[in-house]
């Protein structure tokens, strides 16, 4: 994802000049991590306003978030996010596809996915079913009780007593799921959703979701390639599409953002 980022920063007023020059090398330096990994695209300073405005990318804002409130000067700011999108009538997107197709062939261009959002579900957890060590691994059983979800043509909600995630948690705490979950949406059309996940980071923020602490998304990787099914005719088309979803683990409750693969 890409983000329009507008920075206004206010120093204190009697802040040593010494503090603002070592924030400022301090910020440079942030900048140029950034760039190197990819996050900061672009840096400009309008002549009229004097703000800051940078180009950025990021998996997700609350990844965005983090990245801006780890930089130096992050006290000092007012910081303005605005997500992007891509624009069919993007130049440098049509100068890049025009390259790929000549140095492919037209007759062998394919079309470049996207992502449609299908719906954002959250979903209250019960008390995980601990089987053990089994030969697949530490085997636990999470059943999600209740929940909403909600996108731009489905919403509803969810089924309980018909919906868990089967886990199984590796040595270093990595969590592979086979989430399956039922939907019904508000017209009454049933929804059999399976997900295979998986969840990893590092040990110390394992440890904390382990022992079911919130922690912000973006500090993990959690993800599902999702399949749903339906005997509803006018959503007939979910069971012809490849589904993606992010997952987030909060205390008691997850959230999935489930997306179809366009």
């Amino acid at each position: 994802m890409e983000f329009f980022v507008e920075f206004d920063t206010q120093v204190p007023e009697a802040t040593p000049e010494s503090e603002v020059s070592d924030r400022a090398r301090a910020e440079a330096a942030a900048a140029a991590e950034l760039a190197a990994e990819g996050h900061l695209v672009r840096l400009w300073r309008p002549a009229v306003s004097g703000k800051v405005v940078g180009l950025y990318r990021a998996e997700s804002a609350p990844q965005l978030d983090g990245l801006l409130r780890a930089l130096p000067m992050a006290g000092w700011m007012r910081v303005t996010v605005t997500p992007l999108e891509a624009h069919p009538n993007d130049p440098a997107d049509r100068a890049g596809r025009s390259a790929r197709r000549q140095e492919s062939g037209v007759g062998n261009q394919l079309p470049e996915p996207r992502l449609d959002q299908i719906w954002r579900l959250e979903a209250t957890l019960g008390d995980a079913l601990d089987v053990g060590d089994t030969t697949e691994g530490h085997r636990r059983i999470v059943p999600l009780t209740a929940g909403t979800f909600s996108g731009p043509e489905l919403s509803g909600k969810l089924v309980p007593g018909a919906s868990a995630d089967w886990q199984i948690i590796l040595a270093d705490g990595t969590a592979l799921g086979d989430i399956r979950y039922t939907l019904q949406t508000g017209a009454g059309a049933l929804l059999y959703v399976q997900s295979r996940s998986i969840r990893h980071g590092t040990t110390e923020v394992l440890a904390r979701l382990g022992r079911g602490e919130d922690v912000d998304a973006s500090e993990y990787t959690f993800r599902t390639a999702t399949q749903i099914e339906t005997a509803a005719p006018e959503l007939g088309w979910l069971n012809k599409g490849v589904f993606v979803s992010v997952g987030g683990r909060q205390a008691g409750r997850v959230v999935y953002e489930t997306y179809l693969v366009a």
